[in-house]
């Protein structure tokens, strides 16, 4: 493991931190240890620590005791603007903020995302889940991803990526490292009726969502014609407590910890809630959050096709042409 341990800081050149606590490093504030945890400090290095867990056979997705976790900082990959007349084009890193996607967009007159108003998570969580609103989500955006593979980086169209409702297909064992994304221009007045819309979003999710506990966000998505909160509520699981965990009392579609929960006390709880609905009203709820790593008790085996499996890096994936990048490219942020 020491040898692994030194290829890997000289491949990342960055962080490597054995048996790294997770718990303060979720929005939810639980989880075990990982094995590894590996800061890469750009694409070029993740790209190399790729090559390395392969050589190791040592799987990058999971997050307990057998495998590593990548993480990327919010400066992981440069930050780009290109000019497109009634559009801009705006290339950010996988590990930016959320925030930083608005007040990019903001700064160059963009209009159409003020649905990504009051989302957690960065950039890169937006692309893998295909996150949104009912007013928009990312695929509305979305050109293209730059991906990290062991042999290289690679861009690959947002066709190829099959987006759908909270749903995208990254090639296996890649790890997404940017995102362009493809913004409208608008008026002051557009900009002005977007803030107002935007400050008006994040105004109702604080009052409807428990945004003032850890939370991984919404647990399940919405079934056709439904919402997963209001099934849950009607099931009479609404304020559920176990453990430090509980299905919130505020919005039935969130579990919040309440200061001293554990994974398992979160598992529970989403079993519990998928089951009950499914018994009383036959639907049969589909988590939207990712259960990864090993978990101790097991997972219920209802949710066992819902765990998202130990990978190795791959290396297939479909590639796509992309715009010549020195043409009408307004800035480069290091």
């Amino acid at each position: 493991m020491t040898g692994l341990i030194a290829e890997l800081r000289r491949a990342a050149r960055g962080e490597v931190i054995e048996q790294a606590p997770l718990a303060p490093r979720t929005s939810v504030r639980v989880g075990g240890p990982a094995k590894l945890l590996v800061k890469p400090s750009d694409p070029r290095a993740l790209v190399d620590v790729l090559g390395v867990l392969r050589g190791a056979v040592l799987p990058w997705l999971s997050l307990g005791v057998n495998g590593a976790v990548i993480r990327l900082g919010q400066d992981f990959a440069a930050e780009e603007v290109e000019e497109g007349g009634d559009h801009v084009v705006l290339t950010l890193g996988a590990g930016a903020p959320i925030a930083r996607f608005l007040s990019l967009a903001r700064e160059q007159r963009g209009i159409g995302v003020a649905w990504a108003a009051g989302i957690p998570g960065t950039v890169g969580g937006l692309v893998a889940m295909n996150a949104g609103t009912p007013a928009g989500c990312m695929a509305d955006h979305l050109l293209a991803a730059e991906l990290a593979f062991p042999d290289g980086l690679r861009w690959v169209g947002a066709p190829d990526l099959h987006l759908g409702y909270r749903h995208c297909e990254l090639p296996p064992g890649s790890v997404l490292t940017r995102a362009r994304c493809k913004v409208r221009r608008g008026s002051e007045g557009d900009l002005l009726e977007q803030q107002r819309v935007a400050k008006a979003d994040v105004d109702r999710r604080r009052a409807t969502q428990p945004l003032n506990l850890p939370n991984s966000g919404s647990v399940f998505v919405n079934p056709p014609g439904d919402f997963a909160g209001r099934l849950i509520e009607q099931a009479g699981l609404k304020g559920t407590t176990l453990g430090g965990a509980q299905i919130s009392d505020r919005h039935a579609n969130f579990i919040v910890n309440l200061g001293r929960a554990k994974a398992a006390d979160v598992v529970e709880l989403i079993a519990l809630a998928r089951r009950t609905v499914l018994e009383r009203t036959g639907i049969e709820l589909k988590p939207e959050v990712r259960l990864v790593g090993d978990f101790e008790p097991p997972l219920p085996s209802e949710l066992q096709p819902h765990r998202l499996k130990p990978l190795l890096p791959g290396t297939e994936v479909p590639a796509v042409e992309m715009p010549d990048r020195t043409k009408s490219c307004l800035r480069v942020q290091p």
